[in-house]
């Protein structure tokens, strides 16, 4: 066999083997990926409890360990920013301190409501497969007497599930937070730059609607 055609062989057997790799779904299932991600903070939680009393910032910190890393914040920035995500709308510039300012506000208002974490547990659904690229995962927050139903839609980042959307008990927040985000475009008179840099997205709101 002449050095080209071994050349050329490795070359094919190689792209062939990267090509396989970049496609490759996530070696966790959907709801085993959601079980670790929650047992994960949960755990966190429940051991420096008695730290995170009155102290926002050590939360926060245990949502960027715990939580951030699985969230797909790209995917869950285009939702929100609805068509104010595409290039007619808006520049990269913009999309990208939108993703910045969106992610710290969702980090404190998760900071927000773990920081009352007490003893709370969860039950998972029963998972359906389904061909969806988009899996959806359910769980049951136990909180005292009340159940609330949590669903995670997840994507495929480079054989990683990450988090694009969050569903609380019926209400979609993505779509929510979209519809925040539009009226607060509106009511900073189309200015994209001011809206981005005063939009709050308010998630108890959007589960009261």
């Amino acid at each position: 066999m002449n050095i080209l055609l071994k050349t050329t062989l490795t070359a094919s057997v190689l792209s062939t083997m990267m090509a396989t790799s970049a496609m490759a779904a996530p070696a966790e299932t959907p709801p085993a990926f959601v079980k670790r991600v929650a047992d994960g903070l949960i755990t966190r939680l429940k051991a420096d409890h008695a730290k995170l009393q009155n102290n926002p910032a050590a939360v926060k910190l245990i949502i960027r360990q715990n939580l951030d890393p699985y969230v797909d914040s790209q995917a869950f920035t285009r939702t929100v920013m609805g068509t104010y995500a595409t290039n007619q709308y808006s520049t990269a510039a913009q999309r990208a301190q939108f993703e910045k300012n969106f992610r710290e506000t969702l980090i404190e208002n998760y900071g927000s409501a773990f920081g009352k974490f007490t003893n709370q547990s969860y039950t998972m659904r029963p998972y359906k497969a389904s061909n969806s690229k988009f899996p959806v995962v359910t769980i049951d927050f136990n909180n005292n007497a009340d159940k609330i139903p949590v669903s995670f839609q997840l994507s495929d980042n480079g054989n990683q599930w990450k988090i694009r959307n969050i569903n609380v008990s019926g209400i979609d927040l993505g779509l929510q937070f979209r519809n925040q985000f539009a009226a607060n475009v509106k009511s900073n008179g189309g200015n994209l730059d001011k809206a981005i840099a005063t939009f709050k997205p308010d998630a108890d709101a959007a589960v009261k609607k």
